[in-house]
């Protein structure tokens, strides 16, 4: 079994965590998620225009491209992590440029050396899959595709083929960090999505809160945490690694125990 496999097997819904790589002490701040109790971890390669990102990832990625962090030294912090936290799933999330530029052989090459579980690429959609999915998933990693509310029943199947480790739910239709969907509208995109694969399916885009992250576990496989760490990390800098976990262990209660509240 796979370590992201495992992850979403444990009998509660998983929490997946972001930051951004390079962004203050990461090596500190990725351990804070483990030791608050993290499932899976996402982290950033920071990018000149991350489309999808709202301000406070946009300033972490602003923050670690001013000390000159590059694709080598995200690598190195991915490596260093695995050799830490050897059972700890790690997923890289970034765009397109950092990942091809150098040929996608290469680029999924550097995963396994760095013992990354998946890839999260914001703007390859499925019908350009062969500028990176084919080299992922020849050396064993997963190619972990989006889904938005505007993914309907004809573009779904596309959306699933060649997708593994987890189907990565966008919950509102714009930035990350902005605005929370209903949780209605979260349970009949889960209803429709889990109708249609077996892959476990995490929720993200506005979840701030245990109790946000409560909620949508109640529904969902996992959830995914990214700009309340990320604006964390800001906001304390050298010190963010004690806020960090603390966030992180209050969230790690709310969604471990979810399913138990609702019952």
């Amino acid at each position: 079994m796979s370590r992201l496999s495992a992850a979403f097997a444990k009998d509660h819904p998983a929490l997946v965590c972001f930051i951004t790589a390079g962004d203050g002490d990461t090596a500190a701040n990725l351990d804070a998620l483990v030791a608050g109790g993290a499932d899976v971890i996402e982290l950033g390669m920071p990018f000149t225009d991350p489309m999808a990102d709202g301000p406070a990832i946009q300033a972490a990625n602003l923050r670690s491209l001013g000390k000159g962090t590059r694709t080598a030294d995200v690598f190195a912090i991915a490596g260093a992590f695995r050799q830490r936290h050897p059972d700890v799933p790690l997923v890289l999330m970034g765009y397109a440029n950092p990942m091809v530029r150098r040929g996608p052989e290469w680029f999924a090459g550097e995963c396994v050396k760095a013992g990354v579980d998946g890839v999260i690429c914001v703007d390859i959609p499925p019908e350009e899959d062969a500028d990176l999915g084919p080299d992922l998933r020849k050396a064993g990693v997963s190619f972990i595709r989006l889904a938005t509310p505007t993914t309907d029943s004809a573009r779904l199947p596309a959306v699933l083929e060649g997708s593994s480790g987890f189907l990565y739910y966008v919950s509102v239709a714009g930035i990350t960090g902005k605005q929370q969907a209903a949780l209605d509208s979260i349970q009949q995109a889960m209803d429709r999505l889990k109708a249609a694969t077996d892959l476990p399916v995490a929720v993200g885009f506005g979840v701030r809160t245990p109790e946000q992250a409560s909620a949508i576990a109640q529904v969902a496989d996992g959830v995914v945490v990214g700009s309340a760490l990320v604006e964390l990390v800001g906001k304390h800098g050298a010190e963010a690694p004690a806020a960090v976990r603390e966030l992180t262990a209050a969230l790690a209660e709310a969604v471990h125990n979810a399913r138990k509240v609702a019952a």
